[in-house]
């Protein structure tokens, strides 16, 4: 069968500032979170491997946007370091970032390559996280000056901005489940640090309108369709739940500029509501993207708690739902996680039938795998397993497509092997392989079926 996507999809990969840039501390830029959580404990990261051991790409930008263009990207979407180009958080602009970023994104344009630029992907500035992070607003509002001089420095020619990468990502490890600093258990804070994302969001939002940038603004959330153990009232309300926490908190805001009214009473039955002022309203509302880029990794299987919960224990989500582990489930092993195509076209569906059909792209989709060099055969990774996990989600996408979704591109996590925070290089992501010690870049063969299929647009499967 011949999957033919639409003209112009786009096809290119993800990465992050931090995640491959390197020169953590150099070239005026302050100190993150991670900077200073590594400096602080390292024993808690892979091999006590830091952010500053990253794929180098603040030195070798010129070669890997050259293998981009050999892995036939049109398209490709990174971060800008808020630490990098602001390094005091509030002050004054940083030349050598300005001048950096510059030569990046001209010579993805010079390649025919459209950069899609994320504001905020993890990396909260440390100047920025002892004034209370997320958790101030006064973090809020220097997010919208950073976003407004980003639209200024790079706008004409940055046609796709990102505000945040998966909001909810620094909420789950910061505040509930201590694997990103600040290392709080909290849930109240952690309905904080949501609301408040959502109001830096907003505010990005409307100084993008207000200056009239051309092209579009987005936001890339990680959506994990929540999956009942069975059509029990007690499953599908606990599968609704976790709905409602982890997707839609963020979900309705930015499509529908409100939040869903039933989680609005669930956090006030549970008395975790946090503090909200009177113009909060409106500027949530003029927060309406005109992009959604949609990471999906694996789905949440949900059912009912069996066992009630200590009524000492801090609240969580896990109070309202309890995990399942569906029969018979395929796993990627390395990463612990579910592999289910189907939700893709499952989350494509839910946005056409409940969302307004809104204008999308897979901004992530991806497979770790540990030690790849057991796969090396004549200087090569055979990553035929990559290749099967990619085919296999576009052709969900491709029904989501033909359906009437409207999907525009796809990109994998992620282009080159890079640093995963925790766990910095224990899974491989890429289409390229990347020598530690060396640097060496060397392209896998799930990078040439990507090539091949970007190329034709699609593939062909008997």
């Amino acid at each position: 069968m011949k999957y033919v996507f639409p003209a112009n999809f786009w096809w290119g990969s993800a990465c992050s500032a931090l995640q491959t840039e390197g020169e953590s501390q150099q070239g005026g830029k302050s100190a993150t979170t991670w900077d200073t959580w590594f400096a602080r404990e390292p024993w808690r990261f892979h091999q006590q491997i830091g952010p500053q051991e990253t794929s180098t790409f603040y030195r070798h930008w010129r070669q890997d946007i050259a293998l981009l263009k050999q892995l036939n990207h049109n398209s490709f979407r990174t971060s800008l370091s808020w630490s990098r180009l602001i390094p005091d958080g509030t002050g004054e602009v940083n030349p050598q970032a300005v001048a950096w970023y510059n030569d990046v994104i001209d010579e993805l344009l010079a390649q025919g390559i459209t950069p899609f630029i994320t504001l905020f992907h993890f990396d909260m500035p440390m100047v920025m996280q002892e004034k209370g992070g997320w958790e101030s607003r006064e973090v809020v509002e220097a997010f919208s000056r950073y976003a407004q001089i980003c639209f200024e420095l790079f706008g004409d020619r940055v046609q796709h901005w990102f505000t945040f990468n998966e909001p909810i990502v620094p909420v789950e490890g910061g505040y509930l489940y201590d694997f990103h600093y600040p290392n709080v258990v909290d849930f109240k804070r952690a309905a904080t640090v949501a609301y408040h994302t959502v109001l830096a969001h907003a505010s990005a939002v409307r100084a993008f309108r207000a200056g009239h940038h051309s092209g579009d603004i987005g936001i890339v959330l990680n959506l994990t369709p929540s999956y009942p153990r069975s059509q029990h009232p007690a499953d599908v309300k606990a599968a609704h739940h976790a709905d409602l926490l982890f997707n839609r908190s963020f979900l309705d805001p930015v499509l529908r500029g409100e939040y869903p009214a039933d989680l609005v009473a669930l956090l006030k039955e549970y008395d975790q509501l946090p503090a909200c002022q009177p113009e909060d309203i409106s500027l949530i509302a003029e927060g309406k993207i005109d992009l959604l880029g949609i990471n999906y990794y694996q789905p949440r299987r949900v059912k009912c708690r069996d066992s009630a919960v200590n009524p000492d224990a801090p609240f969580m989500p896990e109070w309202l739902f309890d995990y399942y582990e569906m029969p018979g489930r395929k796993m990627n092993p390395y990463r612990g996680w579910e592999i289910y195509e189907p939700g893709i076209y499952d989350i494509l569906t839910n946005l056409r039938l409940n969302y307004g059909n809104p204008r999308c792209f897979i901004s992530e989709n991806g497979m770790g795998v540990e030690n790849e060099e057991r796969f090396i055969e004549n200087g090569q990774i055979n990553d035929s397993y990559r290749i099967t996990f990619v085919r296999d989600h576009l052709k969900w996408l491709h029904k989501g497509i033909s359906e009437g979704c409207h999907c525009l591109g796809y990109h994998m996590w992620t282009f080159i092997d890079n640093w995963s925070w925790c766990n910095a290089y224990k899974n491989r992501y890429g289409f390229v392989q990347l020598d530690l010690a060396t640097q060496q870049r060397t392209i896998k063969k799930s990078g040439e079926w990507f090539a091949a299929t970007a190329a034709l647009n699609g593939f062909t499967q008997e």
